[in-house]
């Protein structure tokens, strides 16, 4: 990464992206006793549905929640569990960011709140911020080991591990990034081993992984319009809520629209 003033100025324009959203309690949750209005919130594309749930918990329910409680709070839209182990901003991406965009709905964002019989078998159980975080730097081991070789990680000490979700946890980009620079740093013209991606599918909500190198046989590096005509020719492709140009290469991708975890993550749809 460069460290230009405009390349910062990208990160932090991503970093601040949100998404207007607005949470309805379940049916079979409401009760006689309580019937809460909606909950409205400004949701953060790069952060995880759990590190919100303190607020819509306490919104939803009077009462304090046990730790077990929580646990069995889920989210839902249009009767598909959302997978709270991706970024939000991908998930939204793979619900709405197709050509044929919800506009019965468009925004906010309509979430339903369960508070109850959550679907084990279709979502990962979480039982603290620490599993998620866990989860979260299994990711970042993993993009590290296809850009870097597993050399970043390596070299960063506990402290730098707490800095970098404190950053996340608590939505502070420059703490974050002061961390995560050295994930996007290259020497040189040399360009990362591998470009870590995960393509969500949108025909039947699957994810995709394929080793993808940044540059051709020829060193010319790769754009988005080949990898599409490789893999996804017939479809539209949407990176944190924006459909790239075809000609723009996956190591400038990587290095400004990757979330946290560091992969990028595409929202694949029919065309």
């Amino acid at each position: 990464m460069t460290g230009s003033v405009e390349d910062r100025e990208v990160l932090r324009e991503v970093w601040e992206g949100r998404i207007p959203t607005v949470f309805t309690l379940a049916e079979e949750d409401v009760t006689e006793e309580s019937s809460p209005d909606p909950f409205y919130l400004l949701l953060p594309r790069m952060s995880y549905l759990p590190l919100t749930s303190d607020k819509i918990y306490k919104h939803f329910c009077k009462e304090k929640p046990t730790e077990n409680q929580q646990d069995l709070l889920w989210f839902q839209y249009k009767g598909t569990p959302l997978k709270w182990h991706h970024p939000i901003g991908a998930l939204y991406d793979l619900v709405k960011g197709g050509e044929s965009l919800d506009n019965d709905e468009g925004l906010p964002w309509q979430v339903t709140v369960h508070l109850s019989n959550f679907p084990d078998q279709t979502l990962i159980p979480y039982s603290s911020r620490e599993k998620i975080e866990s989860h979260y730097m299994s990711n970042i081991k993993e993009a590290d080991q296809l850009k870097h070789g597993g050399r970043v990680v390596s070299t960063m000490l506990k402290k730098d591990h707490m800095q970098l979700w404190a950053g996340l946890q608590n939505d502070k980009f420059d703490q974050f990034w002061a961390i995560n620079r050295r994930f996007m740093e290259t020497s040189g013209d040399e360009n990362f081993k591998h470009i870590p991606i995960r393509f969500h599918l949108s025909n039947d909500g699957s994810v995709m992984q394929k080793l993808v190198k940044p540059t051709s046989e020829t060193g010319a590096l790769v754009t988005i319009g080949q990898l599409k005509d490789l893999y996804y020719p017939s479809s539209i492709l949407v990176i944190q809520g924006v459909r790239p140009s075809d000609s723009t290469p996956l190591q400038w991708l990587s290095k400004h629209l990757s979330y946290p975890d560091n992969f990028l993550h595409i929202a694949i749809h029919p065309a």
